[in-house]
């Protein structure tokens, strides 16, 4: 496969994670690759995903495409298995904000060392994250592509992760119950935790006044996290999207409304982290 268009990028941006929890159930997630600049040109890549995927897991796994020359090698991976799996990861500072990062450059470095394995990747931005202005020109409902490995479902011979799409159910520049959130409507499931969400547009970019000019762009607007439930009450409810593989309780329906922790959220747990250790 050769990765030239801005989708074919967007494939390449996730790495699948797999965990086993304290009581040994198995579980799985999404993390991504961000790299963010720091001043002076210099610049720190991080893989991102949720906190609820790392807190309470015993170890995980991280599963990473080799490179062939200048092009993935599909179908050839590298799983790296990670003993003490919470420890690498640094969470947001707030606790309400499910966000978790680790350093990139360390692991990538080891799998290089200890196994002469290139990985190929690509890395979403600070310049992909929208300006002020950008988020005022989005309409109230957008379409989004998330990408990810809902209910642990990937193209496990070529090692792809699955795409999907979804509208905004509520407007991005708004936040949401006065929180760094807001929704979308689209059917997040389990696996689907630390999705990436794109503002894909391919072709024809249209702002809220109608105004359309030609052209293709990948905006990162955030992370998913959590999803609606309705118990059997019939209350409606919050929770992070389960990791775990196991059948989930037929108490609970999912309605098909997935929670987004905004794009900001991921640049402040990675400047917290990098006041924090002094990275320069």
């Amino acid at each position: 496969m050769k990765v030239e268009s801005l989708a074919e990028n967007l494939f390449f941006t996730t790495v699948r994670i797999d965990t086993i929890s304290l009581d040994g159930s198995a579980g799985s997630g999404t993390g991504f690759l961000f790299i963010y600049k720091l001043q002076d040109d210099k610049h720190a890549p991080f893989i991102v995903t949720n906190k609820h995927v790392v807190h309470g897991m015993k170890s995980g796994s991280l599963t990473f495409h080799q490179r062939n020359g200048d092009q993935p090698n599909l179908g050839n991976g590298f799983r790296l298995d990670i003993d003490n799996w919470a420890k690498i990861w640094f969470g947001h500072p707030s606790t309400d904000v499910d966000v978790a990062v680790t350093p990139f450059i360390p692991l990538e470095a080891h799998i290089k060392q200890q196994y002469n394995i290139d990985l190929f990747y690509r890395f979403i931005s600070n310049d992909m994250i929208p300006t002020a202005d950008q988020i005022e020109e989005l309409d109230a409902i957008e379409s989004v592509t998330f990408i990810g490995y809902p209910n642990g479902i990937w193209d496990s011979k070529n090692l792809l992760p699955i795409a999907r799409r979804g509208t905004t159910a509520s407007p991005i520049r708004v936040d949401f119950e006065s929180t760094p959130r807001f929704l979308i409507d689209a059917s997040v499931f389990g696996g689907s935790s630390g999705s990436p969400v794109f503002v894909l547009n391919q072709g024809m970019i249209t702002d809220k006044r109608g105004n359309s000019t030609i052209g293709s762009r990948a905006l990162f607007v955030g992370i998913i996290a959590a999803v609606f439930y309705r118990t059997q009450l019939n209350q409606i409810i919050a929770v992070p999207v389960p990791t775990l593989t196991r059948p989930m309780a037929q108490q609970q329906e999912m309605i098909d409304l997935g929670i987004v922790y905004k794009a900001r959220t991921v640049t402040e747990t990675i400047e917290a982290f990098v006041e924090k250790n002094g990275v320069t």
